[in-house]
């Protein structure tokens, strides 16, 4: 190709940037959150379905259920923890009813007093047949390769609870000096690296999340963007499509490699 029409190309696609910029969000203006659908991070086991049906879907892989994008478990990736919710979720048993939740209770919830245990189940499991989860629901923003930020949802259940509980601490633990002496930062002010790792105990094995602080955020815009997410949830804006995973990928449950 002549160095002419090189720079004929690159003056062109300057031009087309320039228009994008100029009708940035044009188009989107009869959207709301229930047009979008929320991407949940799922950690991948080997019986999860998308492992044999997605090329390169490897277990102990995470998953974005929208861009379909894998992300190494063992290299992890890199998010802004916005907002936490934790809910109690009515499941019918597997195999029945339309994959979505029967009911989602509040933290508050005492739904769990009225639940009882199955020989050989951990599950909390009602008169009606349903089982209850006790759900930790982590609102972040995944930093991508191009440094921008995107929204995403991260489950954790079951043996993730701890892991869950942990997260929570380090954010609550985290100190910065100000001009009145030291405070606790929002959650959206520190980077956090998660990756996965393989875990066991007596009655098996699985993949569960590994949590490590990075450190605080450098990226003004970042931040802005992470606290409009968290603002956003907080006042109820940020709609969630749960779904029955097969099995529990998302939340590191147990299952065989």
């Amino acid at each position: 190709m002549a160095k002419n029409e090189v720079a004929v190309k690159k003056e062109g696609a300057l031009a087309l940037a320039s228009n994008f910029e100029q009708d940035a969000q044009g188009g989107f203006d009869g959207m709301s959150q229930e047009d979008f659908a929320l991407p949940f991070l799922k950690l991948l086991t080997n019986t999860s379905p998308e492992v044999g049906e997605t090329e390169g879907a490897l277990p102990g892989m995470v998953l974005n259920s929208v861009t379909g994008e894998l992300h190494d478990g063992k290299k992890g990736l890199i998010v802004i923890p916005c907002a936490y919710v934790r809910q109690y979720i009515e499941w019918a048993p597997r195999g029945s009813g339309n994959g979505a939740p029967i009911t989602i209770y509040p933290a508050t919830s005492d739904i769990l007093t009225r639940t009882h245990k199955e020989p050989g189940d951990n599950k909390d499991y009602l008169d009606n047949g349903n089982y209850i989860e006790n759900t930790a629901n982590h609102y972040v923003m995944v930093i991508n390769d191009q440094g921008f930020p995107e929204a995403a949802l991260i489950v954790m259940k079951s043996t993730q609870l701890k892991k869950s509980r942990k997260w929570n601490s380090m954010m609550m633990s985290t100190k910065i000096m100000g001009s009145n002496g030291p405070f606790t930062p929002p959650p959206y002010s520190h980077l956090y690296r998660l990756s996965t790792q393989a875990e066991s105990n007596d009655k098996g094995k699985w993949f569960g999340w590994e949590i490590e602080r990075i450190g605080p955020i450098e990226d003004m815009s970042a931040y802005a963007t992470a606290k409009a997410f968290a603002q956003q949830v907080g006042a109820g804006e940020v709609k969630v499509k749960h779904e029955h995973e097969n099995p529990d990928g998302a939340s590191g449950t147990k299952a065989p490699f």
